[in-house]
């Protein structure tokens, strides 16, 4: 009995009669493992009908649900992600953008960014072409083709935009692959090119400051009237006194509108005016310097010091600040110190101190007895203004609350004549010993007032032979003061 099939896929279906009750095959691969090709030389534009005759239904039947079955699966996805065009085991380029574009960009400047490309795919990608079109645009990549992109790795292009004449532009960036999924990329591109109405104007001309004195610099900026075009702007410079040096010529930078440059001025010995000139094109800007002659003048923070109560051989210390004020620097000259007691310390002189420069002198009153003692101290310099200075000095040496009363038997079994006593003074327990008397003293007591409060001393004497000799000393007498 005759059986019609009805063949529902769009291949060429070969049914030979060897084959009936064993196994069907189709054009691109067995039905039975589902391995086809997606694109066949030969398919079948419409549903047909073939009559198949000479076989009986035994020998078809096992094998029709089969054939529809395997038809069905085969004709769509597998459930194992593998489709029929194979594209699980290729790359994917993806770009990190779809349009790039320049917004305003002057003619002749060349503006650049940068697009990279991931592939995003399983396998590898290799990069064939880089085709651009579009006048005024240009790209580059990141090596010389064809270039290889692994799975999950980047691949860098290079856009520039370089336009010639003002107006919109567009054009496109068309990436050629093997082994992708998308062959081809494309890339949007746009840009506008613009054009400076008018050149840039020299508008001003300015210093820091109106005016030197002495020797020193002043910073000046030239500035324009609006941003300086590609390439930038070149402005002459010029000084009417040879007192005052400036560059021949500042440039303003493309896209600035100032540029600093600085003037240096030598010392005048008279005042006089220096104008500088900045010029561009037929416009021209002026400033005036004022130049002063340099002036040095020292300044003293004291005309009297007083230290008051000081105890007798504890030095006490004030200080004197020597500053040079002036435009030029001052020199000092050693100072002469007149009074008994007073001192000096801290500074080497002669001493030369620029403008702004100090230096600090250090005077000290020691006295060696009780009283009150005055001195001067007289300072010389070039300073325009006071070049000598008198510093009136005054303190009172004082002695301590405590003296210590020493007496003693004179020696009477001495072979020679005594001419005199030496009192000596330790600190307690010290192993040294102090001679406290400044010339021999002819009488058998001694009034030490020089001692320190909390302080504890030994004290011995020796008596002195008309020759001069010093006789063993005595018993140790100690004393603590409270």
């Amino acid at each position: 009995m005759p059986v019609q099939l009805s063949v529902i896929d769009t291949r060429q279906i070969v049914i030979h009669p060897a084959l009936a009750g064993s196994w069907f095959a189709a054009q691109g691969g067995f039905f039975g493992d589902c391995h086809t090709r997606p694109n066949l030389e030969r398919e079948l534009k419409r549903t047909q009908s073939q009559l198949i005759s000479h076989w009986s239904i035994a020998q078809l039947f096992p094998w029709a649900c089969c054939l529809l079955v395997v038809l069905s699966g085969c004709g769509s996805n597998s459930s194992s992600g593998t489709n029929s065009s194979g594209s699980s085991d290729k790359g994917t380029l993806v770009p990190s953008l779809s349009n790039v574009t320049f917004s305003a960009v002057s003619v002749g400047e060349k503006v650049t960014t940068k697009v990279s490309l991931l592939n995003q795919g399983p396998a590898a990608v290799e990069i064939t072409q880089l085709n651009v079109t579009g006048h005024y645009f240009s790209v580059s990549g990141q090596s010389v083709l064809p270039a290889t992109v692994a799975a999950g790795e980047s691949y860098s292009l290079t856009v520039a935009f370089v336009p010639t004449t003002a107006g919109a532009i567009t054009g496109q960036i068309t990436i050629t692959s093997d082994f992708s999924t998308n062959g081809t990329v494309e890339i949007g591109l746009s840009g506008t090119g613009t054009s400076t109405s008018s050149p840039a104007v020299l508008s001003n001309l300015t210093c820091t400051g109106d005016s030197i004195s002495g020797s020193g610099t002043d910073t000046c900026t030239v500035t324009l009237d609006e941003a300086a075009a590609s390439g930038g702007m070149s402005v002459s410079l010029a000084s009417s006194s040879t007192s005052v040096k400036v560059p021949t010529s500042v440039t303003v930078s493309a896209k600035a509108t100032s540029a600093e440059f600085t003037a240096t001025a030598a010392a005048v010995t008279t005042a006089q005016k220096a104008t500088l000139t900045a010029s561009a094109g037929s416009i021209s800007k002026t400033f005036t310097l004022q130049l002063n002659v340099a002036v040095p003048t020292l300044s003293i923070n004291a005309t009297t010091i007083a230290f008051g109560d000081v105890l007798v051989k504890s030095p006490a210390t004030q200080s004197v600040t020597l500053t040079s004020s002036g435009t030029a620097a001052v020199t000092i000259s050693a100072p002469t110190l007149k009074g008994t007691g007073f001192s000096i310390s801290g500074v080497t002189f002669p001493i030369t101190l620029n403008p702004g420069k100090a230096a600090t002198l250090d005077v000290v009153f020691d006295p060696t007895a009780a009283g009150a003692e005055t001195g001067q101290l007289t300072i010389t310099s070039n300073s325009s203004t006071n070049s000598t200075v008198v510093i009136g000095l005054s303190g009172t040496g004082e002695l301590t609350g405590y003296s210590v009363s020493l007496s003693w038997d004179a020696p009477s079994d001495s072979t020679e004549a005594i001419e005199g006593y030496n009192v000596y003074r330790s600190p307690s327990s010290g192993a040294s010993y102090q001679l406290l008397n400044s010339a021999v003293d002819t009488k058998p007591a001694y009034v030490d007032s020089t001692v320190q409060d909390g302080a504890s001393y030994d004290y011995i004497v020796e008596s002195v032979s008309s020759s001069g000799a010093e006789s063993a000393p005595s018993n140790v007498f100690s004393v603590n003061i409270p």
